[in-house]
């Protein structure tokens, strides 16, 4: 399977946490006692539904054929005030960035940012509570216990937002998923037309000896994915979790850099205008077919006020200066504002 096909990064699941057991309405009996008072047990906490962070997950693939995910009911409680056994709770374990909604209205449970942690995702029904709570002074020998409480059923939508250093953001066929299989060990599939990138693409970029720092190749943007159209909207939701945005623009497209560039921030702005407190850098690609003359007068046009660059993945053309323009603005001791 090619990691295209095992990239999911969306599912809709139906969760039902466990019933709480039933309290115990017992009295105690035994060969000296034939009037002994209340000694009911409460009944047990029904199973959450429990999500964990796992730093070595990277898709959703393995909860995709995974509709209802059910825990267990908690035990009735017993006789000798004995409590009744907490249901099984379901554990899913999931990738780093993984956020969970209300299927429903949309609304943002919690997040999973971090590796070992846990999160309920539907608490399990409490354990009634046995007969010898409600033993007053008046009512010696109360006869009744509380039943368990219901489970939740609830639909939930987990979303994965790729967790990475630097995102590289640009139209389709801006060279991004070159850059990234020069740069890292990452073997995106690699063609001279659009949108050969359907799934984001990581890859860990080796840094001036023992430093690293990790690389998403996101889906090429097309004008209105802001505003859903294609594939767009699903591709900008992992953009908002890199802490760089370093922006591609092809030597050889039909408009100037500049008019690229605002374009794709046009694009980000729509969809969350947060990302533009990101530091953005700029590398314009494919540029070994330039000459020192043409760069010269291309960069008259380039945008102010943010870093840029010349390279070429194929020719190996800037990418050691790239590597450092990247490593410098992810270490910024403060993230500097881009150009409005």
């Amino acid at each position: 399977m090619s990691q295209g096909s095992n990239f999911v990064d969306y599912v809709k699941i139906c969760c039902r946490s466990g019933k709480g057991g039933a309290g115990s309405s017992h009295l105690h009996r035994d060969k000296m006692t034939s009037t002994g008072g209340p000694d009911g047990g409460d009944g047990g906490r029904g199973g959450h539904v429990i999500l964990k962070g796992n730093a070595q997950f990277w898709t959703l693939l393995h909860l995709k054929y995974r509709k209802h995910i059910l825990a267990s009911d908690g035990g009735p409680g017993s006789s000798s005030t004995s409590s009744g056994k907490f249901g099984k709770d379901e554990l899913l374990e999931v990738p780093l960035g993984t956020i969970a909604k209300d299927a429903e209205t949309g609304e943002v449970l919690f997040e999973i940012t971090e590796d070992g942690q846990t999160e309920i995702l539907t608490p399990g029904g409490r354990g009634g509570l046995g007969n010898w709570h409600f033993k007053t002074s008046t009512l010696q020998t109360p006869r009744f216990a509380q039943p368990g409480e219901s489970g939740i059923e609830q639909w939930i939508v987990l979303e994965l937002k790729v967790l990475a250093d630097v995102g590289l953001v640009g139209f389709p066929n801006a060279g991004k998923s070159t850059l990234l299989s020069v740069v890292s060990a990452a073997k995106p599939e690699i063609a001279d037309y659009p949108f050969t990138t359907l799934v984001p693409n990581l890859g860990i970029v080796s840094y001036r000896g023992s430093q690293s720092f990790v690389m998403a190749d996101i889906p090429g943007i097309i004008e209105g994915a802001s505003k859903g159209k294609g594939l767009g909207y699903r591709f900008l939701r992992h953009i908002e979790r890199n802490s760089v945005l370093l922006f591609m623009v092809p030597a050889d497209t039909g408009r100037s850099i500049k008019a690229e560039y605002e374009i794709l921030k046009t694009e980000l702005l729509e969809y969350n205008p947060e990302l533009m407190q990101k530091p953005h850098l700029l590398a314009i690609t494919k540029s070994d077919m330039l000459d020192d003359e043409l760069v010269s007068e291309m960069e008259k046009d380039l945008p102010t006020h943010i870093p840029s660059i010349f390279i070429s993945s194929v020719a190996q053309k800037g990418i050691t200066e790239l590597k450092d323009m990247i490593w410098k603005a992810i270490n910024a001791e403060e993230p500097s504002l881009t150009s409005k």
